[in-house]
């Protein structure tokens, strides 16, 4: 294909998933639609995909308030939180020794300072889970506050740049949550002690979900996996969040549609990377299990295309042949550099799981990824996209896969 024709339809693609399609996280309909969107395209392009479905809630947002004293202070539902309307006495907790010592049976709870300073991982997400944050979990349920009002900065490695960012987000968490700024919750702890009204309104509703994969080559031998997450984060048209990595993987099935050497390649949209239980991921790994280390390679594309700096590659675990390949075909592309490693995508599973793995982006997020305030906001959107930078980053997949 020319280049003129993949630019074409690098636009439609980002335009269909971040404009013509609603939204893309995991239980939703427009989930749903981009995952059909991706198996008719990789049909289009002459392979045969496959899906793997899997059960995942979706989460209606309604709103919600909160009262203390006469004052209305404004707060969100934490995402997949149950929903409250209720009252108690307020109890403001900064640290952990306050959470082990006090007691939290039927009161609204605010963790601010030192317990609100990062999101807490989902108490059942396997890849990355703290002690502090299993015990900070475990410690609210046993303790069975009423409700749990959470005061949060800024923390775009762990929530991306979200502000405030919610400290609880897991549909597997019983106790009703909400969030609020650090700035409003100076306001709301001179009321501890009193009583303090909150409602929220939100409901978890049944869905689900698909990854859409498909393959090349022969089906024995040692797999190429190529991958990117086709889910967003709710309220966010995610497009380098992660539509720039689905329109790579697209384009770079087009480029490969002829291709018949002796590896299997293999191109996953995973669904799940931006949802709490990841079930996308968990159901390809219960489905490839004990074959990661078998692998060649996993290269995987999260937060390419941005308009700022060239395109990044990185390498995890890569054996000498591969990362000298790599190196080879990567420096036949002017706008595309080795930057930093960075754990935070799909690729960091296949390299705990035992497979070597690549990580493509942009330079400007993975330099930045501790401090930018655009992934998992409605300021991800196709403005900030170079469409030229995605069509090259698919050209060189096409001659590393066929190099490999």
């Amino acid at each position: 294909m020319s280049h003129s024709d993949l630019l074409t339809l690098c636009r439609t693609y980002l335009h269909t998933l971040c404009e013509e399609i609603p939204e893309r996280s995991i239980g939703s309909e427009g989930n749903r639609q981009a995952a059909a969107f991706i198996e008719q395209e990789l049909a289009a392009a002459g392979w045969v995909p496959e899906r793997q479905e899997f059960q995942a809630m979706d989460w209606v947002d309604g709103g919600a308030r909160l009262t203390a004293g006469s004052t209305n202070f404004e707060v969100f539902a934490s995402p997949y939180s149950l929903g409250f309307d209720g009252s108690g006495q307020l109890l403001a907790l900064s640290s952990l020794n306050e959470l082990e010592s006090t007691d939290l049976s039927d009161r609204i709870v605010l963790l601010h300072g030192s317990l609100a300073k990062e999101q807490l991982m989902p108490k059942n997400f396997i890849f990355y889970n703290p002690e502090e944050h299993q015990h900070i979990i475990s410690l609210l349920e046993k303790g069975k506050p009423a409700a749990i009002i959470c005061a949060t900065g800024r923390n775009a490695a762990l929530a991306g740049g979200v502000y405030p960012f919610p400290l609880i987000e897991d549909g597997d968490f019983d106790i009703p949550s909400v969030f609020m700024t650090e700035e409003e919750s100076r306001s709301l702890l001179p009321f501890a002690g009193t009583n303090a009204s909150l409602k929220s309104v939100a409901e978890r509703v049944p869905g689900s979900g698909a990854n859409i994969l498909a393959r090349k080559g022969p089906p024995a031998g040692r797999r190429i996996v190529i991958t990117a997450h086709l889910d967003a984060k709710k309220g966010t048209p995610g497009a380098i969040d992660n539509a720039t990595g689905v329109v790579v993987l697209l384009l770079a099935a087009r480029l490969l549609k002829d291709y018949d050497g002796d590896r299997c390649i293999e191109i996953t949209a995973f669904n799940g990377e931006d949802y709490y239980a990841v079930p996308g991921q968990m159901l390809y790994i219960s489905q490839n299990q004990g074959q990661f280390k078998d692998f060649l390679l996993n290269i995987n594309i999260d937060g390419a295309g941005y308009v700022e700096g060239p395109s990044a590659w990185s390498g995890y675990e890569l054996p000498e042949p591969i990362e000298n390949i790599s190196r080879e075909v990567f420096a036949n592309y002017s706008g595309v550099v080795e930057g930093p490693q960075w754990v935070q995508g799909d690729h960091s599973i296949f390299v705990q799981l035992g497979c070597p793995a690549i990580a493509l982006s942009s330079l400007w997020l993975s330099e930045n990824i501790d401090s930018q305030n655009i992934t998992h906001t409605t300021r991800d959107t196709t403005d900030i996209v170079d469409c030229s930078k995605l069509v090259e980053l698919a050209k060189a997949l096409n001659e590393l896969s066929r190099s490999l």
